[in-house]
């Protein structure tokens, strides 16, 4: 009853839906102003349905500069896993641990790290989809950067700043690790995913002052610690993501996902690796764990839908076209039974 209540009376808690119902009348008002149900479709150009949902990864990580992001081969889910572990570890030299993640996924639904080959086959055997094998980024910062530049314009803005904290707890040398998830402030709010993904180790002692990282993924959704670095931002940093919007010319609008040694380096262009640029569907989520308001959240949600229409629609206008709601509709059914079908596996 307690957990209910923290719920209810913390907005960062509520299920998406609920969180955005209230505002959902000025997204359907830029429907109407475009005339187009998919009006976002054109924010990305390259980008399938401009990031919004059901992207490929790969599309993505094809535009990012060469050796600004993690060393990624792609895995079909049906191939026999011998020919798997040649590509993997004799074509690729991978070593492990590493990443791997849907190339369609969101949410960190199916992102698990490798350590073993019993990992690698077990997680070869479920998934039902192609996938990504990734480096393991080892760089001791993760952050976030919200960046948007309107296409007639040589600089954009970043609009949010943030470092994660991932779901983990430490040891005391008493409790189990299902102890520590229960005491946990954020985790205690997830013990059905704690007991699927940590089941065969929840009667396991941590050692005093180790680290168990409950999960890998740093979202939100995930269980991750967002801390606001909004007054990191400045014109250095700004150049290095003018840069890379530049780089193909055609990355308007989303959010880069980083891992980087240092926020110094990172605004040298230094010491750092892309591990995801998500695209117009991508949430401004340093709204979480900044001490809002649910009002001036909303706030921020609206200036960013603001900034998306106008993009949309100018690219719109200089040759990139909505979708057609026949193909937007095939594509959300086509993306929700995808996803829908990842949940089932993971």
């Amino acid at each position: 009853m307690k957990q209910f209540f923290e719920r209810v009376f913390n907005w960062e808690q509520w299920p998406f839906f609920v969180l955005y119902f209230p505002i959902g009348f000025v997204w359907f008002w830029y429907c109407i102003k475009s005339r187009s149900l998919w009006f976002f479709s054109s924010s990305n150009p390259t980008i399938t349905f401009g990031g919004f949902e059901g992207e490929s990864k790969k599309e993505m990580y094809d535009q990012l500069p060469v050796n600004s992001f993690p060393k990624t081969i792609y895995i079909l889910h049906d191939a026999p896993f011998d020919a798997v572990r040649e590509k993997i570890f004799t074509e690729a030299g991978f070593t492990y641990p590493f990443i791997v993640k849907p190339d369609i996924g969101m949410k960190g639904i199916l992102f698990r790290k490798i350590d073993n080959e019993e990992q690698l086959e077990k997680y070869h055997e479920r998934i039902p989809v192609e996938y990504i094998v990734q480096d393991l980024i080892e760089l001791p910062v993760e952050v976030s950067v919200f960046y948007f530049r309107h296409p007639a314009q040589q600089k954009g803005t970043i609009s949010g700043f943030i470092q994660k904290e991932l779901l983990e707890v430490t040891g005391d040398g008493q409790s189990t690790l299902w102890q520590l998830i229960l005491k946990h402030p954020r985790a205690k709010f997830r013990l059905e995913e704690m007991r699927q993904r940590h089941e065969h180790r929840l009667e396991r002692v941590i050692e005093a002052g180790q680290k168990f990282y409950l999960s890998y993924a740093g979202n939100h959704n995930r269980g991750a610690k967002f801390i606001d670095l909004h007054k990191e931002i400045d014109e250095q940093m700004l150049k290095v993501f003018d840069e890379l919007s530049h780089y193909t010319d055609k990355f308007y609008y989303g959010r880069y996902d980083i891992k980087c040694s240092s926020i110094e380096e990172l605004k040298q262009g230094k010491n750092y690796s892309i591990l995801e640029f998500n695209g117009c569907g991508a949430e401004p989520n340093h709204i979480y764990d900044a001490g809002l308001t649910i009002w001036q959240a909303y706030k921020e949600i609206l200036r960013h839908w603001k900034v998306l229409y106008e993009i949309s629609k100018y690219n719109h206008a200089n040759g990139t076209p909505y979708w057609s709601f026949k193909r937007g509709w095939e594509h959300l059914k086509e993306s929700q039974r995808h996803f829908k079908l990842l949940e089932q596996f993971d």
